[in-house]
Protein backbone atom coordinates (compact mmCIF):
# COMPACT_ATOMS: atom_id res chain seq x y z
CA UNK A 1 0.00 0.00 0.00
CA UNK A 2 1.07 3.57 -0.11
CA UNK A 3 0.75 6.86 1.73
CA UNK A 4 -1.68 9.24 1.79
CA UNK A 5 -1.97 12.19 -0.21
CA UNK A 6 -4.34 15.11 -0.47
CA UNK A 7 -6.60 15.53 -3.57
CA UNK A 8 -9.29 17.12 -5.23
CA UNK A 9 -12.63 15.22 -5.52
CA UNK A 10 -15.62 15.35 -7.57
CA UNK A 11 -18.62 14.11 -6.04
CA UNK A 12 -22.17 13.57 -6.96
CA UNK A 13 -24.13 15.21 -4.43
CA UNK A 14 -27.91 14.25 -4.06
CA UNK A 15 -29.55 14.01 -0.32
CA UNK A 16 -26.31 14.92 1.22
CA UNK A 17 -23.36 16.41 0.13
CA UNK A 18 -20.40 14.75 -0.92
CA UNK A 19 -22.25 11.61 -1.20
CA UNK A 20 -19.92 9.63 -3.26
CA UNK A 21 -16.74 10.46 -5.49
CA UNK A 22 -17.27 10.20 -9.27
CA UNK A 23 -13.77 11.99 -10.17
CA UNK A 24 -10.49 12.89 -8.17
CA UNK A 25 -6.94 13.96 -9.14
CA UNK A 26 -4.19 12.23 -8.81
CA UNK A 27 -0.62 14.43 -9.53
CA UNK A 28 -1.65 15.86 -12.77
CA UNK A 29 -4.27 13.30 -13.88
CA UNK A 30 -7.56 13.56 -13.37
CA UNK A 31 -9.41 10.33 -12.38
CA UNK A 32 -12.91 9.35 -13.21
CA UNK A 33 -14.66 6.87 -10.65
CA UNK A 34 -15.76 3.16 -12.50
CA UNK A 35 -16.93 1.32 -9.56
CA UNK A 36 -17.08 2.35 -5.61
CA UNK A 37 -16.27 -1.52 -4.35
CA UNK A 38 -16.59 -0.57 -0.91
CA UNK A 39 -17.69 1.96 1.75
CA UNK A 40 -17.15 2.51 5.47
CA UNK A 41 -16.94 5.39 7.67
CA UNK A 42 -16.00 6.12 11.53
CA UNK A 43 -16.76 9.06 13.13
CA UNK A 44 -14.74 11.96 11.31
CA UNK A 45 -14.42 10.01 7.85
CA UNK A 46 -16.21 8.25 5.02
CA UNK A 47 -13.79 5.85 3.02
CA UNK A 48 -14.03 4.84 -0.56
CA UNK A 49 -12.32 1.90 -2.33
CA UNK A 50 -13.01 2.39 -5.64
CA UNK A 51 -12.07 1.13 -9.37
CA UNK A 52 -10.89 3.98 -11.36
CA UNK A 53 -11.89 3.47 -15.59
CA UNK A 54 -7.54 2.51 -16.22
CA UNK A 55 -7.99 -0.41 -13.91
CA UNK A 56 -6.36 1.01 -10.91
CA UNK A 57 -7.30 0.56 -7.31
CA UNK A 58 -7.62 3.43 -4.40
CA UNK A 59 -8.76 4.59 -1.23
CA UNK A 60 -10.40 7.81 -0.83
CA UNK A 61 -10.83 9.29 2.99
CA UNK A 62 -13.19 12.04 3.38
CA UNK A 63 -12.43 14.06 6.42
CA UNK A 64 -15.42 15.23 7.51
CA UNK A 65 -14.24 17.59 9.83
CA UNK A 66 -12.05 19.42 7.59
CA UNK A 67 -13.70 18.83 4.84
CA UNK A 68 -10.93 17.47 2.73
CA UNK A 69 -9.85 14.80 1.05
CA UNK A 70 -7.40 12.00 0.75
CA UNK A 71 -6.15 9.70 -1.91
CA UNK A 72 -4.18 6.47 -1.62
CA UNK A 73 -3.10 4.35 -4.22
CA UNK A 74 -3.69 0.28 -3.60
CA UNK A 75 -2.91 -0.81 -7.22
CA UNK A 76 -0.68 0.69 -10.13
CA UNK A 77 -3.12 0.66 -12.74
CA UNK A 78 -0.48 0.55 -15.56
CA UNK A 79 1.71 -2.37 -14.52
CA UNK A 80 -1.19 -4.04 -12.27
CA UNK A 81 1.25 -3.88 -9.41
CA UNK A 82 0.23 -3.13 -5.77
Amino acid sequence: MGDWHPTIVQCYSGYKADERPLAFRVGLRNLKVLKILDTSRDPDHFYFKVQTEDGGLFLLKHLQTEETWMVMRLKNSRSGTA
